[in-house]
C-alpha cells in the first residue's frame, strides 16, 4: 500500500506515553456489545485462558453507549502535546489513514447520502486511557467511542494482529481503522442510535447479538467503500493488499475465534459475524463503491 503521499489527519490525539490513564476494566452499565455480565465473564475467563483479545470475542467496546460521556480534564499543556504530529512511523501512518479516510468520505458522503461529513478524532494510546464511553484499555482493541465520537486505538494491536492471527501488512492495518471510522459514518448517519434503541427493547441476547453482527458488517462495507473510492483516486492498492485486507477479516471472523478458544462456534454468540460474511460485505463495499450496498438491515442475507 502506498500511504505516504496521504494527507496527515490534525483530528489525531497522541497520548501515548502519558500511563494508563487510570480506572481498570469497566463496561458502563454493565454491558458491552449487547452482550450480558454472565457472557462477559465466561468471555474474559475465555479470553484469559488462550490470550485471544476480549474485544475481539464478544464485540469490542463500540457498543458502550449506556449514561452520559465522561469528561476528562486536561490541562492546555497536555492538550497542545496531544495534539503535535506524531512523528514515528505507526503514529505518520495511522494519522495519514485518518486523513486519507476524511478526504474520503468528505466527498463521497454528501454525494451518496445527501449527508455531510464531519470528521472523527482518533486517539492513539498505549495500555489504557480514558474514553467517554469509559476506560479504554489495550485488551479492548480498536473501537469507536460514539459518545465523544471519537476512535480509540492502541497501536500495539498492531503487532498483536502479527504475533496472535498471523495477520500483517499496511493494508490490514488501515482495514482495521477503516473500520473504526466506519462506524462514526454510521453515527454521522443517524444508524448507530436507531440500533442501539433497538438493541435496548430486543427480547433476547441472540436478537441482540444480530444487530451486532449487521453493524459490524455494515463497518465492513463501508471500509471497503472507502478502500474503492481511495484507490480510485489515488491508485494506492494493489491485488495483495486486498488480500492482507481479507486475510484480516478472516482472521477475526467470530466463527474462527470461537473454534480456537473452544474448540467449537456457537452462532448465536456471533457479535461481529463469520470470517466468511466479513470477507464478503469487505468486498461488497469494494467492488461497489456505493455507501447504500453496506444495508445489512435489509439484506436477505447477512
Amino acid at each position: 500500500m502506498r500511504w505516504d503521499d496521504f494527507r496527515a489527519s490534525d483530528n489525531v490525539e497522541d497520548r501515548r506515553g502519558e500511563g494508563g490513564g487510570g480506572g481498570g476494566f469497566g463496561f458502563p452499565g454493565g454491558s458491552a456489545g449487547g452482550l450480558g455480565i454472565g457472557t462477559i465473564v465466561i468471555v474474559l475467563l475465555i479470553s484469559w485462558v488462550t490470550g485471544i483479545n476480549p474485544a475481539i470475542l464478544m464485540g469490542g467496546a463500540e457498543r458502550m453507549t449506556n449514561g452520559g460521556p465522561r469528561e476528562e480534564r486536561v490541562d492546555p499543556e497536555t492538550q497542545a502535546k496531544r495534539r503535535q504530529a506524531p512523528t514515528d512511523q505507526t503514529g505518520q501512518f495511522a494519522a495519514k489513514i485518518l486523513g486519507n479516510t476524511e478526504d474520503v468520505w468528505k466527498e463521497i458522503l454528501p454525494n451518496q447520502t445527501g449527508r455531510q461529513y464531519t470528521p472523527t478524532t482518533m486517539v492513539l494510546y498505549q495500555g489504557g486511557t480514558r474514553s467517554g464511553c469509559g476506560q479504554a484499555q489495550a485488551a479492548m482493541g480498536p473501537f469507536y467511542c460514539p459518545l465523544d465520537k471519537k476512535v480509540y486505538l492502541d497501536t500495539s494491536f498492531f503487532k498483536e494482529m502479527q504475533q496472535k492471527f498471523g495477520v500483517k501488512g499496511d493494508f490490514a492495518y488501515a482495514y482495521v481503522i477503516a473500520h473504526e471510522v466506519g462506524h462514526h459514518v454510521q453515527d454521522v448517519l443517524g444508524i448507530l442510535g436507531k440500533v442501539d434503541s433497538r438493541k435496548q427493547s430486543a427480547g433476547s441476547e441472540r436478537e441482540a447479538n444480530q444487530l451486532s453482527v449487521r453493524v459490524e458488517l455494515m463497518a465492513d462495507c463501508l471500509a471497503g467503500v472507502w478502500a474503492k473510492n481511495s484507490n480510485d483516486r489515488w491508485n494506492s492498492l494493489d491485488q495483495s493488499d486486498i488480500q492482507e485486507a481479507l486475510n484480516a477479516a478472516s482472521a477475526i471472523g467470530d466463527d474462527k475465534l470461537q473454534e480456537k478458544a473452544q474448540g467449537y462456534a456457537v452462532p448465536d454468540s456471533f457479535t461481529h459475524g463469520s470470517s466468511e460474511q466479513r470477507m464478503r460485505w469487505f468486498l461488497t463495499g469494494y467492488k461497489s463503491g456505493q455507501t447504500k450496498s453496506c444495508d445489512t438491515f435489509r439484506a436477505a442475507r447477512n
